[in-house]
């Protein structure tokens, strides 16, 4: 049950971390202290409900066709370790995140509700990574084990978009410095190689010899 959660977690927070637009959005509502909650608490919801339904939807429909339980495993370790490869090379030659303290992206609530919501629904790769990756892997555990996996991931969705939105302006320094990109996408790519070998792992013992 741990080991299940513990994977989740590591599996949700490396797809989210990756500084992206929606991420990038949120930052910058962070930084202008401009509707803070309702837009960590949409963004935190979004990525939850494509979660589960990648994990329990598309996850119980991979589970029923046997042989696409280590096809989605071994797909999802390999483009987690090409993005691993990807973060690497960029904690290597990082580019540091520009943004203007002064910087205000919206100012109303309705506004901030219908930005997070395009930023949240309307990038294909958020559904990638969530309902494809996330459900494919997800499909390789027996139902109970799945719930504590899709527990660990939204989790984590939920602790990293409040913990951006309200420490945007202490995070901003650190990632406007070179050395702060870098040790974000090293980071990033840790957890990246970390979940592969795991997936790999499970894979390879659960291989008849």
């Amino acid at each position: 049950m741990l080991s299940s959660f513990i994977n989740g977690a590591l599996l949700g927070g490396a797809l989210i971390i990756a500084i992206g637009a929606q991420n990038l959005f949120v930052l910058r509502q962070g930084m202008a202290r401009d509707q803070v909650f309702i837009v960590a608490l949409l963004s935190s919801l979004i990525d939850a409900s494509l979660i589960v339904a990648g994990a329990l939807g598309l996850g119980s429909l991979i589970a029923t066709v046997p042989w696409l339980v280590p096809f989605a495993s071994w797909g999802g370790a390999l483009f987690l370790i090409v993005f691993g490869l990807l973060a690497t090379r960029q904690a290597l030659f990082p580019k540091p995140v520009e943004i203007e303290a002064t910087e205000q992206v919206t100012s109303s609530f309705r506004k901030a509700t219908m930005m997070t919501l395009a930023f949240g629904l309307l990038n294909p790769h958020v559904y990638l990574d969530t309902v494809i990756l996330l459900g494919g892997i997800a499909a390789g555990y027996e139902f109970s084990l799945r719930l504590y996996f899709v527990a660990g991931a939204v989790l984590t969705s939920f602790i990293w978009f409040f913990a951006l939105g309200y420490g945007a302006r202490t995070l901003t320094p650190l990632l406007q410095h070179p050395w702060g990109a870098r040790v974000l996408d090293g980071f990033v790519a840790l957890m990246m190689f970390i979940v592969a070998a795991n997936l790999i792992r499970d894979q390879l013992n659960s291989s008849p010899v």
